[in-house]
């Protein structure tokens, strides 16, 4: 099941995170590249003071104790939804409650 999981994901060219057991660390924001056999390819990049590297790495199917994807992101900083003018009506997000200052 988990080489069925990892075929979709590399087909899909999602980024992921994957718990590598053997080695007992995460690799972030990584690329499934090929998937042949119980070999899995994954291409990841890592940040060093002032360099960034990029690596390919091989490793067996059965080292791969988990593998994660990031569904959705919302910043934090800015609260307020922006609503396209042409955004049809049943697509729009309003505010559950309204302004109770408003009369």
């Amino acid at each position: 099941m988990l080489h069925r999981k990892i075929y979709q994901l590399s087909q899909d060219a999602h980024e992921v995170s994957i718990f590598l057991r053997d080695q007992q660390r995460w690799i972030e924001n990584a690329l499934i590249v090929d998937l042949e056999g119980d070999l899995v390819t994954i291409r990841y990049e890592m940040e060093d003071d002032d360099e960034i590297s990029s690596w390919e790495e091989m490793v067996r199917l059965e080292s791969v104790g988990a593998v994660s994807k990031k569904l959705a992101s919302v910043c934090r900083y800015n609260t307020e939804l922006q609503i396209a003018d042409d955004c049809p009506e049943s697509e729009q997000i309003h505010p559950q409650y309204p302004d109770l200052n408003q009369e």
